[in-house]
């Protein structure tokens, strides 16, 4: 269960750099333009804003990592838990999609991380 945990962690960080990298370095470039649904006026007049939410998604991202090199569980749980509201609120304020692409992997890599965290502390089962 630990192994599965960390791994989809990692998953999760790398999808968060991910989105750092397109949203600093690619937001105008037609790359960014295709993947984001945007003309290229849009992502001009845009631009700023991004690079501020790509540096939001990069601490998101190397937090996980951190979280996983150091095995802090406690850090682990506050940024996924992090990632599923700001997934949450980005599908109810920009788009549906950031739902599924964000919040359901952040929150299902919550669960698993709460549940490996009770394991290894010999607590009671979080789900069966």
């Amino acid at each position: 269960m630990r192994f599965f945990a960390s791994l989809m962690t990692f998953l999760v960080a790398l999808l968060h750099i991910s989105i750092m990298v397109l949203e600093i370095f690619f937001w105008t470039h037609p790359i960014g333009q295709k993947i984001f649904s945007m003309t290229a006026e849009v992502a001009k007049y845009s631009e700023i804003l991004a690079m501020n939410h790509g540096l939001y998604n990069g601490f998101l991202g190397f937090g996980l990592l951190w979280g996983l090199i150091s095995g802090n569980q406690n850090l682990k749980v506050f940024l996924l838990t992090c990632v599923t509201i700001a997934g949450i609120f980005g599908a109810l304020t920009a788009n549906a999609n950031v739902l599924y692409i964000q919040a359901l992997p952040g929150f299902i890599t919550l669960l698993l991380v709460i549940k490996a965290k009770r394991r290894q502390a010999g607590e009671a089962r979080l789900f069966s």
